[in-house]
């Protein structure tokens, strides 16, 4: 099954070579050319010391004196020496081309799947080990396209094109020498698959070293300031025995092969001395014929060597090819139904949960049949204990995971009903960690939006960002580095909130929008934002008891279920958990 699975991984993998097909055919006509040429250096050397000693010779040698002989042999060989070479170099360079764009091509497809795969498979993998597959993996299978799969071919041409000549030279050695191959070639095999589970291992490794790194580098800031340096380098100094232990697996069964081959290869050639020398004694083998069958016999040895390396270079390819495959295979849980039709842009911005169930895992639900009507244009406000599942219900309807029960509708429509992209940007996200990309300012707040220079920096002024702007050193193009290093929270919550009122979505969705900003900016942008709220339907998760009292409707979640319902007045006289809550707070002793 597992070579069945290989086979069905290379073949999706030939679609990738269609566009090279006429560099690959150049490469792979190559291939007689260079083996014919490499068989004619033994025989013009065999010939020379035939001529030398006066033995019978070729046709074409026989009618010429010893020194025009030698001319003739020497210039033959100078010609096979560089036509070898020149054909050599056009087959390396093309091979190489067609590689290189085979790992791009796949590089940006893995990429591109990987963006489409839902949270919750990102949940599960970790950054470092998705990285790994993305750049180590890739190039290891640009390695082998590179320089085992057309090499195997390679040297299989060159394998047949030697043994017919050694056969036509001398059968009865010819013979001898290629019935030891089948001894050598079961061995390499068995050798070959150990070496494969061996290379999987070091893939997985590398793969959880890569993550162990990625993690301490982002926690960096929790790593230094609670001293956990010791205790994380001794975890990684763990990971890197790992691997380390996996790489000395995968040189133990690649010496072997090289050890065994080289020692079979000894053998074999003093048997042919043997015999050969015994057949030149009684007469019937001339020495050039024996020179020429031992060159021809060191040369055929030259690409078994090739081969068992190539075919180790194969194995690590497949390996890859397996990882690779199982990440393409992944499927798409969160897809464009089918039949789905564009959404009208503009419309009330209606939200219905009906009967909506969600959980990560299996055992531990989140939600449990929620169900709930925000109307066009209203302002609800989420609250309840940490857990109740506030953030989920943004997920959820932002179709970043989907319910295992029930359905959400969106203007009288399932959300699964409508595209993507038409979905998205009718809901504007302000999320309480803000990710901004390495770029400058106006990249950021354009994201994939067709907004002009003009309309960008009348958004920025309504919003009142001028004054942020003027302390940047070039405003809209100053460069920000990875994730807004270069800026403060508040500032980066200041550019999460423009870039949503630019898209002018209909449902506005904010999760604690404004907690990382200090009371004068929040004073600056609440007007901003209170005009940006206006004819929207709103849904925010906060925590401050001021943000709360202002919606229209609180929904009080708790263990993933709508347990209270109603404006803050009401749910205070009620003395439910809002008014427990809403007490606490006032306190200082809770947030909501």
């Amino acid at each position: 099954m597992g070579a069945v699975a290989d086979w069905r991984r290379v073949r999706r993998l030939g679609r990738y070579l269609v566009r090279d097909r006429r560099r690959l055919l150049v490469a792979l006509l190559l291939l007689v050319p260079l083996a014919f040429a490499g068989a004619l250096q033994p025989v013009l050397l065999g010939q020379a010391v035939s001529v030398l000693r006066g033995e019978p010779s070729l046709p074409w040698l026989s009618g010429l004196s010893l020194s025009e002989s030698i001319r003739v042999i020497i210039g033959l060989y100078f010609v096979s020496v560089l036509l070898r070479l020149g054909l050599q170099g056009v087959q390396t360079f093309s091979i190489q081309a067609v590689g290189q764009r085979l790992t791009a091509r796949i590089r940006d497809d893995l990429f591109e799947h990987s963006l489409s795969l839902s949270l919750r498979f990102h949940d599960r993998m970790p950054v470092g080990k998705l990285l790994t597959r993305l750049t180590s993996d890739v190039d290891a299978l640009a390695e082998v396209f590179a320089s085992g799969a057309v090499g195997v071919l390679s040297d299989l041409v060159s394998l047949l094109v030697l043994a017919s000549t050694m056969l036509f030279i001398e059968w009865r050695l010819g013979l001898l020498l290629l019935f030891t191959q089948v001894p050598v070639t079961l061995a390499v095999i068995w050798l070959q698959r150990r070496y494969r589970k061996a290379n999987y291992r070091v893939r997985e490794e590398l793969s959880q070293l890569n993550a162990d790194f990625q993690e301490n580098l982002q926690g960096l800031e929790v790593v230094q300031m609670y001293g956990r340096e010791t205790v994380n380098s001794a975890r990684f100094l763990r990971t890197g025995k790992d691997y380390r232990s996996a790489v000395n697996g995968t040189i133990f069964y690649d010496s072997s092969i090289s050890a065994f081959l080289e020692w079979v290869a000894l053998a074999a050639i003093a048997l042919v001395l043997a015999l050969g020398g015994l057949m030149v004694t009684n007469g019937a083998m001339g020495l050039g014929t024996l020179t020429t069958f031992i060159l021809a016999s060191q040369r055929l040895f030259d690409p078994l060597r090739q081969l068992a390396e190539r075919f180790t270079q194969i194995q690590g390819g497949l390996t890859a090819v397996e990882r690779i495959g199982e990440l393409m295979e992944e499927p798409l849980e969160i897809a464009e139904a089918d039949g789905a039709r564009p959404h009208v842009a503009g419309g009330g911005g209606e939200v219905i949960f009906e009967n909506v169930s969600f959980a990560y895992r299996p055992d531990d639900p989140i939600l449990r049949n929620l169900s709930f009507r925000i109307a066009p244009g209203e302002h609800v406000a989420l609250v309840g204990p940490t857990g109740s599942g506030k953030s989920t219900i943004i997920r959820l309807l932002c179709r970043l995971y989907e319910p295992q029960q029930g359905r959400i509708l969106l203007d009288g429509r399932d959300i699964r009903t409508i595209p993507m992209a038409d979905l998205r940007r009718e809901l504007g996200v302000v999320l309480q960690d803000t990710f901004l990309f390495s770029g400058n300012v106006a990249d950021n707040l354009r994201l994939n939006a067709a907004v002009s220079d003009q309309e960008l920096v009348q958004v920025c002024a309504d919003l009142g960002l001028n004054d942020l702007l003027s302390r940047l050193p070039k405003g809209l193009e100053t460069e920000l580095r990875e994730r807004g290093g270069n800026l403060s929270s508040g500032e980066r919550q200041l550019l999460a909130v423009a870039r949503v009122a630019i898209r002018n979505p209909t449902v506005l969705v904010m999760d604690e929008a404004t907690a990382f900003m200090d009371p004068s900016t929040e004073a600056t942008l609440q007007a901003d934002l209170d005009r940006l709220l206006q004819k929207r339907t709103a849904i925010v998760i906060a925590h401050r008891l001021a943000t709360v009292e202002a919606s229209d409707r609180i929904l009080v979640l708790r263990r993933g279920e709508l347990i209270e319902q109603g404006t803050h007045h009401e749910l205070r006289a009620r003395g439910g958990l809002y008014a427990q809550l809403a007490e606490l707070q006032e306190r200082g002793l809770a947030r909501l």
